[in-house]
Formats: C-alpha cells, sequence, structure tokens
C-alpha cells in the first residue's frame, strides 16, 4: 500500500467545502478490449501515451476476484443482464431495482463500441426514471477540468462550444459521437457530470520515476493511497496480452512494473475522484455511476479495490460482454467474479465511425505525425501508408499532432473519401483515401490462413 501524497500538502478537497462542484485537467488512459491496439501498450511504455488492454477471451475466465463467485461461471446471453450472484436475467428497470442500495457503479467500456455507449445510456436513463438522484463520473476529464463541466451540465455551451471550450480531443480522442446521447441526456435532465482522472504527465511521472519520483504539487493531487500489492490484479494486467505476443519480449521487467504502477494510480485516482464528488455533491440517496475502460473495472480489481477500504457503502459493477471475442470466438460464459452485472452484447465487426488506423509518434519524436504503426485491415494499410510516412494534410487540414487528425477524422464518415498529403523519404506525395469497412468474413479467412 503506497502513500503518494506523504509529505505532500493536503489534497483540494479538504479546504473548499463551499464550492459547488471540485475545479477540475485531464489524462485518459484508453483501456479497450480490442487486439488491433495492443501495439499502443509498447508506444505507452516509451512515450508519453496512455496504456491500452487488449482482450482475448482468456480474460473472461479467470479465477480471481471475489472468493464466493471466481470457481464458477455465468452465462452471457445476447441484450440479457446477467445478475452474477444468483444467476438470473434480468431487464433493464429489474437491474436498477437491484442498485437500490449501491451508492457508486462503475460501467466499464470499449471506448469505440456504441453497444457499451447504449448499455451506459440505459442505466442511466433508468435511474434517473426511478427519481433516484444520479451523478455521472468521467475517465475523460480530470477534475482539474470541472468549471466547463458545470457550464455544459447549466446549458450555458452549445455542443460545439463544450467539444471545443473543454478540450475533447486533447483530453480523450476517441470521437464525441459515441458519447454523445449520455452527455445530452445529462445536460437535459440537470445530471451533474464530473471529472475524475487526474492529469496526464503525473501518472506518466509514476509510470517512469515511482511514487518517489512525483513533486510536492503532483502529490497533492494524488488519492491517498495506492495499492500496488495484489498478486491477482499482476494476474490479470499480464493476461491482456497473449505469451506469444512480442511485446512481452519487447517490454523489460522493470517497465511492466512502471506500467502497472500506473495503471494502478488510475484506478486509485478514478475511484477516489468519484467518492469524493458523491460524498461532497450527492445526498444521501445518490448513486455516482462512472462511466471508464472495462480495464479498470473487471473483478473489482482495479477503482473498486482501491477504495473499496474507505468507503462507507456498496459498490457495484457492470461491464457489458461481446458474444464473440476479439479472435472472433463465441463467448458463451463467463467468470461469475468478472463483475456484478454482465450484460449481452452483438460481436462490434467495425467502429461505428472511421479511424486512420495509425499510430503516430507524438511528442516523443522530432516528427510529431511520423506513422510507427499501420493496423491490419485499416483503412491507412489499404491506401499504401508505411511506417516512416509523416502525415501533413487530411483534405488541405494541417496535421501537426494526433490531435489535430482525431479532430479532422471526426467530420467523415463510412463511405466518404478524402485526400492525404504525406511525406515520404523527404518527398511529398498524396493519394487517396476511402474510407470502407472490411467484411467480417473477410477477417475470418485471414485469421484461418
Amino acid at each position: 500500500m503506497t502513500s503518494p501524497r506523504s509529505g505532500a500538502v493536503r489534497r483540494r478537497h479538504e479546504g473548499d467545502a463551499h464550492r459547488r462542484r471540485i475545479d477540475c485537467d485531464r489524462s485518459s488512459n484508453h483501456l479497450t478490449m480490442r487486439p488491433t491496439l495492443k501495439f499502443a501498450v509498447l508506444v505507452a511504455v516509451f512515450a508519453p501515451a496512455n496504456v491500452a488492454l487488449a482482450a482475448g477471451s482468456g480474460v473472461f475466465d479467470l479465477e480471481i476476484g471475489d472468493s464466493e463467485r471466481k470457481g464458477r461461471q455465468v452465462q452471457v446471453v445476447l441484450d440479457g443482464i446477467t445478475d452474477t450472484v444468483s444467476g438470473e436475467l434480468l431487464t433493464p428497470r429489474e437491474l436498477v431495482e437491484r442498485l437500490a442500495d449501491t451508492r457508486v457503479l462503475l460501467i466499464g467500456e470499449d471506448h469505440t463500441d456504441m453497444d457499451f455507449h447504449r448499455v451506459q445510456a440505459r442505466v442511466l436513463e433508468e435511474l434517473h426514471r426511478t427519481g433516484r438522484e444520479v451523478m455521472i463520473g468521467l475517465e475523460m476529464y480530470p477534475y482539474t477540468r470541472q468549471a466547463v463541466l458545470d457550464e455544459w451540465s447549466d446549458g450555458s455551451l452549445t455542443e460545439e462550444e463544450f467539444v471545443e471550450s473543454s478540450g475533447w480531443y486533447e483530453n480523450w480522442g476517441y470521437r464525441w459521437d459515441y458519447y454523445r446521447r449520455i452527455f445530452l441526456f445529462a445536460r437535459d435532465n440537470g445530471i451533474p457530470m464530473f471529472g475524475v482522472n487526474i492529469p496526464r504527465d503525473h501518472v506518466r511521472t509514476v509510470r517512469t520515476k515511482g511514487f518517489e519520483g512525483l513533486s510536492a504539487e503532483q502529490a497533492a493531487h494524488m488519492p491517498e493511497t495506492v495499492n500496488t500489492d495484489s498478486d491477482e490484479h499482476r494476474q490479470l494486467f499480464r493476461a491482456y496480452f497473449a505469451e506469444d505476443d512480442a511485446l512481452h519480449a519487447a517490454i523489460s521487467d522493470e517497465q511492466w512494473e512502471g506500467m502497472f504502477r500506473a495503471q494502478c494510480t488510475w484506478d486509485a485516482a478514478m475511484g477516489w475522484n468519484a467518492q469524493m464528488a458523491l460524498e461532497r455533491h450527492g445526498g444521501d440517496d445518490a448513486i455516482m455511476v462512472v462511466l471508464i475502460g472495462a480495464g479498470h473495472v473487471t473483478y473489482g480489481l482495479g477503482a473498486e479495490r482501491q477504495i473499496a477500504h474507505a468507503f462507507d457503502g456498496r459498490i457495484s459493477s457492470l461491464v457489458p460482454v461481446p458474444i464473440r471475442d476479439g479472435d472472433n470466438q463465441p463467448v458463451h460464459e463467463v467468470r461469475a467474479s468478472y463483475a456484478d452485472f454482465i450484460w449481452g452484447v452483438p460481436p462490434e465487426t467495425a467502429p461505428m465511425y472511421p479511424s486512420l488506423g495509425v499510430s503516430l509518434m507524438g511528442a516523443v519524436g522530432s516528427s510529431p505525425t511520423s506513422v510507427i504503426q499501420v493496423s491490419d485491415d485499416s483503412v491507412a494499410q489499404r491506401a499504401g501508408i508505411r511506417v516512416g510516412d509523416v502525415l501533413l494534410q487530411l483534405d488541405q487540414s494541417e496535421l501537426d499532432s494526433s490531435v489535430a487528425l482525431n479532430k479532422r477524422m471526426a467530420g467523415y464518415d463510412w463511405g466518404d473519401s478524402a485526400v492525404l498529403q504525406f511525406e515520404r523519404d523527404g518527398e511529398v506525395r498524396t493519394l487517396y483515401l476511402h474510407f470502407r469497412r472490411v467484411p467480417p468474413e473477410t477477417h475470418n479467412e485471414r485469421e484461418r490462413e
């Protein structure tokens, strides 16, 4: 059990009881369950990027977590909600009834799977329907960006103004449209939203230098404790990578440990900030619904484990489970300790919105838009983009960072085309991009080869 705030100034929560919200500048660790994002983890070791976890079916069936449930499985039913304690199938309304005494509800997500966000929205809508006081905790914003979330909740900003002034693409990067339904519902129904993350550079310091490397200013933003002592959590963290994955050979034990420290720090910070917001701004019956990556929720080893010792209330978890995994294998059951409730969703064959399918160098190099990875079957690969190419313009819009690329990509839909200007071997070139999906059967055929 580590106390990253030892010798540091007490946190802002203790001197601002008169404030209506916690002032909040965000970090985002992109925890997803998509195999094509495995390379991002390697980037996270060497660059100031964030960890992206990718899960195969093995992660669904680990004998870890709650001792009373880890020895058995429960069924995954498409569009059904399973109570993993009793094994009963529930409707959304019945789920909300079982959450009557829950104060913190952690809902895990795959950031680019719209069915995960649909589940989140349905739970929020049902909770609000009961008349219960609902609060929303958001992974994509640090607590230091709270003022702009208040402006959104107050109706002071249009969508366009909020996306721009909140630094959506700087803080997050995933397309606004994935979360639009949730944000509009919250604003239109007076549901307050809270940033629960911490600034990205603080977590990067923990990863590269350890807790002792935090400055006094950084330590003041940290939760009271960060627990890095769980062997089961280490087992889960490692399980996100296949044994024959090249990452195992590329990452040293010291780097693994740094990544794990960062993961625990994110878990603890988001759990702590959600708890503080609930205790300071919620009524006796309020429920804080925290929308975070599934890797922070599963098996109760993430945010829940970090705050359970200090939180006097029930914490529940809900994680959608696709009925096919990232390797296109059917998922009929998961370990009962995976989450308190699971919601069966369809497998995603392609994201709802197009992406280029590249990873960029970012701040680690002299050319931030230099391509360091091209995903298989991506728009970029099919267009002929290679590792080492430097992206310059997309439809005449300058590309000087991944943020600029994300903003520009938000204007495209499947079926659109664009003109990409890039540099290769010192020569400026141009090619046409066609945003077209690859049929699922094509993926399956290539996997069998």
